[in-house]
């Protein structure tokens, strides 16, 4: 593989990975060996104290002994004090040798066409990263003392009793044959729940991203449901890990008594015959007690949590940072790039018809955002004959976006009436609607494509004559030569475009569009006044229906009527009206100037 390769993460990252800091692995191995001390002495110090001291009538050699246990501890608390430094230096280098791997792998993808969703990418970048690097500490800490604790308690067992090595050694080993198959199957639950996760992270930063265009297509209940569907599929996933680890730590409960339980059922028989002491017995007791029951239970709890997780989430990245993985990339249409093409809407409704005509009215529209929640707009009435021009100013919250999306019919009234052209704004036809009525937001759309697949998004039919032409009226020809014509790209396989020029490139293909309704949702902010000025301009020109929601208070000073959202007191009329009618508008223009927005 070149240097520039990602290197894939898979079941051999961690040999390659232990030869490259060799050093801190042997140094954690010898630690751990240390920090095992007490486990291996622990019994036969118990036995000792009883069997050399109490029971033979020297009490001070017992208390010896078990001075020397307790030495033993404090010795195994300075090994754990100074083995710690040495996994940080195997936990932390690893994070980023993932981190690394995930994002070279990435970009590779991405360079060869790959078609990963942002969601997952960024859940294996920050969620799954982190998650091996939470995992491999935990197990460090861990499952290595306990591993080593066990081992080296049987060890101890062996050295003081043979025989009772020998009867409890088999259950111990029994138990984790039978566990290996459950934690294949807890394994592939992992997988799924992982899979569940990412899709779900996928699908809701995918409908958060593109909220607009949902609501655009009409395709809310159907994005909805499949939220819905995303959001079982996980929570069954979840439910099936946990069902999984509940059997398997049942399992090793009953387990980690078994070899106590063989103890106690062979202990008389030992005694009787002398192949064990009381001293011996104890100090075997005190090892399956303190040291092979909970390092067995804690040991295969840890490994069917944590090593099944790791292992789980190590071939999740594994496959995703594999260069020679690819998703085939699809072929962009024509006119639109296929990776921006919006949902399609859903199909006519028998009882859909065109309107006759573009105008707009309200009667007492209220509209709030939940049920229990307060009007955002309430009792609004409102004509809008074709050709109007209206610009809407009130404070923020005040509903104005929320009137634009009623107005280019994304969203129904809760209460009154509101028609295009005579016709319910919830049985206008779609395709009518979609064609006529333009909604230009604050934060505009550049799609990945050309300049000229850009500005026929909306006017598939556009000759480059109406698209030169509509950039010139609204003030984006200048972007459009600098950029190098209609056939430059723009968006990821372009240069980066401000938001002001964004701005530009979504007014253009407004413009260049049949719509005979233009919303304009703050879509000139980042303009400067006088291009503001000129992309109203050419709005109104064109004899369209024109509704801006103001950035500046010279939009209300060229608008023939401006509204006023301010709850019960929303007005409307001319400039000069509602500065003596209105005291919020007052106010309003008071503070524009104030600042010094013209």
């Amino acid at each position: 593989m070149s240097e520039s390769a990602p290197r894939p993460v898979d079941r051999h990252l961690f040999a390659g990975f232990l030869r490259q800091h060799r050093g801190a692995a042997v140094a954690v191995a010898g630690w751990s060996l240390l920090e095992a001390v007490p486990a291996l002495a622990s019994g036969l110090l118990v036995a000792a104290a009883l069997d050399r001291g109490f029971l033979a009538g020297r009490p001070a050699e017992g208390f010896l002994w078990i001075g020397l246990l307790g030495a033993a501890m404090v010795f195994r608390a300075l090994m754990t004090r100074t083995l710690t430094p040495w996994l940080g230096r195997l936990v932390e280098p690893l994070r980023d040798e993932l981190v690394t791997a995930v994002a070279a792998g990435a970009v590779h993808r991405a360079a060869a066409g790959a078609r990963d969703t942002a969601g997952a990418g960024v859940a294996r970048l920050t969620v799954q990263v982190e998650t091996v690097r939470a995992l491999v500490s935990a197990l460090l800490r861990s499952a290595r003392q306990l591993g080593v604790s066990l081992l080296m308690a049987f060890v101890g067992l062996a050295a003081l009793s043979a025989p009772v090595a020998a009867a409890t050694l088999p259950p111990v080993l029994l138990t984790l044959l039978l566990c290996v198959p459950r934690l294949r199957v807890l394994a592939r639950r992992q997988r799924r729940q992982l899979r569940a996760e990412e899709a779900l992270t996928a699908a809701a930063g995918e409908t958060f991203d593109g909220i607009r265009d949902v609501v655009a297509c009409g395709a809310r209940a159907r994005v909805a449901d499949d939220l819905s569907a995303r959001i079982t599929d996980h929570r069954d996933a979840v439910r099936a890990v946990a069902r999984t680890a509940s059997a398997n730590t049942l399992l090793v409960s009953l387990g980690s008594h078994l070899p106590l339980l063989v103890l106690l059922l062979a202990a008389p028989r030992l005694l009787d015959r002398g192949a064990l002491s009381v001293g011996e017995l104890l100090g075997a007791t005190s090892y399956l007690i303190s040291g092979v029951a909970p390092a067995l239970r804690s040991l295969v709890a840890v490994l069917g949590s944590w090593g099944v997780q790791l292992a789980t989430v190590l071939g999740r990245l594994s496959r995703s940072t594999d260069p020679a993985r690819r998703v085939p990339a699809r072929t962009p249409g024509p006119d639109i790039p296929a990776r921006h093409e919006p949902a399609r809407a859903p199909g006519p409704d028998a009882s859909a018809r065109p309107p006759r005509s573009p105008d707009l009215s309200l009667v007492d529209v209220g509209y709030a955002y939940g049920p229990g929640a307060a009007p955002v707009i309430d009792g609004l009435s409102l004509d809008l004959p074709a050709g109007s021009h209206l610009t809407v100013v009130g404070p923020s919250g005040a509903g104005k976006s929320t009137l634009t999306t009623l107005l280019a019919g994304l969203a129904a009234p809760d209460d009154g009436r509101l028609t295009l052209g005579g016709v319910p704004v919830t049985e206008v036809d779609r395709a009518w609607l979609h064609r006529e009525v333009t909604l230009i937001p604050q934060e505009a759309y550049v799609f990945t494509g050309t300049v000229r697949d850009n500005l026929r998004y909306l006017n598939p039919r556009a000759r480059d004559a109406d698209l030169l032409a509509s950039a010139e009226a609204v003030g984006a020809r200048a972007l459009v030569d600098r950029l190098g014509g209609l056939d430059a790209p723009v968006g990821l396989d372009g240069p980066p475009l401000s938001s002001g020029e964004r701005q530009l490139v979504a007014l253009a293909r407004a413009h260049v569009s049949p719509a005979s309704v233009v919303l304009l949702d703050e879509a000139c902010c980042h303009l400067d006044p006088a291009a503001e000025e000129r992309a109203e301009r050419a709005f109104a020109a064109r004899g369209t229906t024109l509704v801006v929601v103001a950035h500046r208070i010279s939009s209300a000073l060229r608008a023939p009527r401006v509204l006023v959202l301010d709850g019960e007191r929303t007005a409307i009329g001319t400039h000069a009206q509602l500065l003596g009618e209105s005291p919020l508008y007052a106010d309003l223009v008071g503070h524009w100037v104030a600042a010094g927005t013209p």
